[in-house]
């Protein structure tokens, strides 16, 4: 049996990582103005700190049940890309995925390799396994 965990789950898990592993302390929904002009509106991220300033999004997605890409989701990725690249400049920018592998290739690993041109160069990817708890930095 596949254990799956809900978006809210996973954003805790997430953020008992990052307080156990990488001694950050975020908490959960931090709302920040973003916008690539001069008019700036507020994005909740999923995660954040503003000492020091923070911003992550999680997203617990994984392959489809038929080992294709879930090429919606990943539209979706695309879309948190644009709230980082939007985001303050002195926030470090966080996007932390579900371990997903498929045929011995992780999602975001394939995400990087097929979109890597549209992620901004402040932000991290991170790959993060809600069993074991283990989480990596993938760029």
């Amino acid at each position: 049996m596949v254990h799956s965990v809900t978006g809210s789950e996973f954003e805790k898990l997430v953020q008992t990582f990052f307080k156990e592993k990488q001694g950050l302390y975020l908490r959960i929904r931090m709302d920040v103005p973003v916008g690539l002009g001069k008019k700036k509106k507020n994005h909740r991220f999923d995660l954040g700190s503003q000492s020091p300033p923070i911003v992550v999004e999680c997203k617990c997605h994984g392959w489809t049940g038929g080992g294709n890409a879930p090429s919606a989701k990943l539209s979706i990725w695309g879309e948190a890309m644009l709230y980082f690249l939007g985001a303050p400049k002195e926030f470090r920018k966080i996007f932390v995925v579900k371990r997903s592998i498929n045929n011995e290739i992780p999602l975001a690993e394939h995400y990087l390799k097929r979109y890597g041109h549209l992620v901004p160069d402040d932000v991290e990817i991170w790959e993060f396994d809600p069993i074991t708890k283990e989480g990596r930095r993938v760029n």
